[in-house]
C-alpha cells in the first residue's frame, strides 16, 4: 500500500514549513524503520512543501496504515522540533492511488506557488535518487516516482505550462520588475547551490548584468564558472548594503545570511532603496530587515500571497493529463496485484500439459499431438490471463483471483484483494 504524508504552502503555516526544512538528509532512513509494515520511504522537501512517501506491507495483521503513520509523524515532529499535535493538524494524508494523483500533480508543477514551475520535476527525481542511494526504495515507489517524471514531461511538452519557464524566483523577480531598472541594478546573489543557478538564470533573463555572488562557505567555483564577481566574507556586509537587489538562496540553518542589526549598521546614512528577496527555507533573512528605512523584503510567504491567478484553460489541460496518468497507474497496479494468481495459473496449466505430454510419448503419439497440446494450452492461458488483466484494470481483479483460487486448489493465495481505490 502506498501512503503519503504532505505539508504544503496552502495548509501549513510558514513557520512549520520552516521547521520541517531542517529535518536533515537522513530522515527517510529513520522513517523506514519506524514501523514493521514500512518497506520503503522517500522524502521530498522543497521550499514550499514537505512530503514523505511510504510503501507499506500488505499484511492482514498490519492492515491499517494508521499506526505506521502515527509513528512516522512522531519521528518527523521530533526531527523538526515540533509538537506532534501541531504537525498532525497541518499534515494531509493520502493512500492508494490518491498518492499517485497527488505526486503526479506535484511533479507537474500544478501544486506549486508558481504554477508550472521548472524546478519541482528535478526535485522529485532527486528525492527518488537519494532514497535509492540509501537502499530505501521498493518496486512500487520506483514505479510511482518514474511515472511522476513521465507525467511531468508530458505536461511540459503538450501544454503552455512548458512554454513559460516558471519558477519561484522568476515570480519574485516579476513582482519587483515594475520598479527596478535591471540593466542598471547592482545585484548581490547569496548562495551557490542548485537553486542559485535558477536564480541567476531568472536575473539574467530580465536583463541584470551587474551580478555579484557570495558563498557562505567561501567557494568560488560557481562565480568563476558563471563569470561573476566573487564577494568575500570580509566584503559581504558592505556589498549587501550597497546592492540595489539582494537575492538569498542558501541552505543556511545556523544563522541568517542577512541580519537586521549588521545590515542597519552597514547601511547607516544610506537613502538608497533596496529590495531583498529571500528564497531560503529556513529563512536566510531576519524578518526585521523589513522594518529598516528604504528596505523592502520579499520572503517566500510574501511571494506566495502575491502569486498570480492560474490560466484556467492551460491548467485544466494539464490536470486532464495528470488524471489520465493516475488512471493508467491505477490500472497497472491492479494488474500487478493479480500477478500471483497468474503465476499459479501458469504453473497449473503447465503441470497438466507436462503430464499429458508424458502420456502421449508413452503411447507413441505423433509429434503433431505434442504440437497441438502445446498450442492449445498456450491459447487457453493467453485468454484466461488476458481476461484476468482486463478485469483487474477495471477493479475486479479480486473476483478473478477468487475464481482461480476456487478452481485450482492452493492457487491465488498470494494475491492482495482489490480495495476499490479510485484515482
Amino acid at each position: 500500500m502506498l501512503v503519503c504524508l504532505t505539508a504544503h504552502q496552502r495548509s501549513t503555516p510558514f513557520d512549520s514549513l520552516e521547521r520541517l526544512s531542517t529535518v536533515g538528509d537522513d530522515l527517510a532512513e529513520r522513517l523506514s524503520a519506524v514501523h514493521d509494515s514500512v518497506r520503503g520511504a522517500v522524502v521530498l522537501a522543497t521550499c514550499n512543501r514537505f512530503e514523505a512517501y511510504f510503501d507499506l506491507a500488505e499484511d492482514p495483521d498490519l492492515a491499517s496504515p494508521v499506526p505506521a503513520m502515527d509513528a512516522a509523524m512522531e519521528a518527523i515532529a521530533g526531527a523538526a522540533d515540533m509538537d506532534y499535535r501541531s504537525l498532525r493538524e497541518n499534515v494531509d494524508f493520502a493512500h492508494g492511488n490518491q498518492v499517485a494523483h497527488h505526486l503526479f500533480t506535484v511533479a507537474s508543477g500544478l501544486d506549486s506557488v508558481a504554477v508550472g514551475e521548472d524546478e519541482i520535476a528535478g526535485q522529485v527525481r532527486r528525492a527518488l535518487e537519494a532514497a535509492r542511494g540509501r537502499g530505501l526504495t521498493t518496486a512500487s515507489l520506483e514505479h510511482l516516482f518514474q511515472r511522476a517524471t513521465e507525467t511531468s514531461r508530458a505536461v511540459k511538452n503538450t501544454t503552455r505550462l512548458g512554454e513559460s519557464g516558471r519558477s519561484l524566483v522568476r515570480l519574485a523577480v516579476d513582482l519587483v520588475s515594475s520598479r527596478v531598472d535591471w540593466s542598471a541594478a547592482r545585484v548581490l546573489l547569496v548562495g551557490t547551490g542548485r537553486y542559485a543557478a535558477a536564480a541567476l538564470a531568472a536575473l539574467r533573463a530580465v536583463g541584470a548584468a551587474d551580478i555579484r555572488v557570495h558563498s557562505r562557505s567561501g567557494r568560488q567555483r560557481f562565480a568563476n564558472r558563471e563569470h561573476l564577481v566573487h564577494v568575500s566574507a570580509e566584503d559581504y556586509a558592505a556589498e549587501a548594503a550597497a546592492a540595489d537587489i539582494v537575492v538569498t538562496c542558501t541552505a543556511t540553518t545556523d544563522t541568517f545570511a542577512l541580519d537586521a542589526f549588521s545590515h542597519a549598521t552597514a547601511r547607516a546614512g544610506s537613502t538608497k532603496a533596496q529590495v531583498v528577496i529571500d528564497l531560503g527555507l529556513p529563512r536566510n533573512v531576519d524578518p526585521e530587515i523589513a522594518l529598516l528605512p528604504g528596505v523592502e523584503l520579499l520572503d517566500l510567504e510574501t511571494i506566495r500571497l502575491h502569486a498570480p491567478v492560474d490560466e484556467a484553460e492551460t491548467v485544466g489541460q494539464a490536470r486532464e493529463i495528470v488524471q489520465a496518468a493516475a488512471q493508467r497507474h491505477a490500472a497497472a497496479r491492479r494488474v500487478h496485484e493479480v500477478a500471483p494468481s497468474v503465476v499459479d495459473l501458469r504453473g497449473f496449466v503447465h503441470g497438466v500439459l507436462d503430464e499429458e505430454l508424458t502420456r502421449a510419448r508413452r503411447r507413441g503419439d505423433s509429434p503433431e499431438v505434442e504440437t497441438a497440446l502445446r498450442h492449445f494450452s498456450g491459447v487457453l492461458l493467453h485468454q484466461l490471463i488476458a481476461r484476468g488483466h482486463t478485469l483487474a484494470s477495471a477493479g475486479a481483479g479480486s473476483e478473478w483471483a477468487d475464481a482461480i483460487r476456487t478452481m485450482l486448489p492452493g492457487a491465488g493465495e498470494g494475491v492482495s484483494p482489490d480495495r476499490g481505490e479510485q484515482p
